[in-house]
């Protein structure tokens, strides 16, 4: 792979490590393989799949490019700060459409997303310039993507055996390939892609303003006072929690030894609840969002 942005794999060697790049698992929990289905990435995309959602956003645009194609987008319909609601929709749709969607769904919202990224492009004003067709673009977005869900799946779930790493991350490929990302760009094993992650994560520069701006996300500036109010402090603390040190440093957020063994508190009682749920509730919020895509592909509405 080489780009715009990025040299070819086999002639870099990355300077930050999986310790600065990636979120710690517990070592104590490992995965349990005796009975359970292979580890796929269907089969990760529960309700907590979600809980570093706003992390995962901040990762993203942790590349300079990705930040202002989204805080100077002129669709507005798609705004994060303006439109909170619709774009958390449109993006949990993608990631259940890319997971588990047939070719007919991937297409058509495919073609939805495409007509939005025709406005996405920089111009003289821009402080960098940036094309949302972009591939490489994509495939940094479709990366952060997969280790958000590799993350929370792990803290649930356990740590994953090589193997199953291996053939989780086999199945995640969709998250790029269902828009411009070709298959032979998506890294071919589990341990390429950790050599493209943190030669990409090398790229991650978070000036003032994309600062500014993904504080005010993570404080939940963009929605009503009385949701913000009662529920900031838990996104806040879910946020700095899934974001691998990397991004906590750029940003100046504060992480102690305390807060980790809070947060891995957290995740223990939230594992354990979790598997006493029922699939059809843990799963269901993905099956509405499939649902409704269905139903805005038969009658023609708007997708995105």
């Amino acid at each position: 792979m080489s780009g715009r942005y990025l040299a070819s794999m086999a002639d870099t060697t990355p300077e930050l490590t999986n310790a600065q790049t990636r979120i710690t698992i517990p070592a104590r929990r490992q995965r349990v393989t005796t009975g359970r289905k292979p580890a796929r990435i269907q089969e990760a995309v529960d309700f907590w799949a979600f809980a570093g959602a706003a992390a995962n956003v901040v990762m993203q645009l942790g590349w300079p490019e990705v930040a202002y194609g989204v805080m100077e987008s002129k669709v507005e319909s798609g705004s994060l700060m303006k439109h909170p609601w619709k774009r958390a929709r449109t993006t949990a749709q993608y990631l259940s459409v890319a997971i588990l969607g047939d070719d007919e769904e991937k297409a058509a919202f495919r073609d939805a997303v495409n007509a939005a990224h025709r406005h996405v492009r920089s111009d003289e004003k821009s402080p960098v310039a940036y094309n949302a067709f972009d591939r490489e673009l994509q495939m940094w977005v479709a990366a952060c993507l997969f280790v958000g869900i590799e993350d929370t799946h792990q803290l649930l779930h356990g740590i994953m055996s090589p193997a199953d790493a291996e053939e989780f991350y086999q199945s995640a490929k969709t998250l790029g390939t269902t828009l411009q990302v070709p298959d032979d760009m998506w890294p071919a094993t589990r341990t390429e892609f950790d050599h493209y992650w943190n030669v990409a994560s090398g790229r991650v520069a978070i000036d003032e303003t994309t600062k500014r701006f993904l504080n005010d996300l993570i404080d939940l500036r963009m929605i009503s006072p009385a949701l913000r109010v009662p529920f900031a402090p838990l996104l806040r603390f879910l946020t700095i929690g899934t974001l691998p040190p990397l991004f906590r440093e750029q940003l100046g957020l504060e992480w102690s030894a305390r807060d980790q063994r809070r947060f891995n508190r957290l995740f223990a009682t939230v594992s354990t609840t979790n598997r006493a749920l029922p699939k059809p509730i843990r799963f269901g919020g993905n099956r509405l969002l499939m649902r409704d895509l269905r139903l805005r592909i038969k009658h023609d509405w708007s997708v995105v």
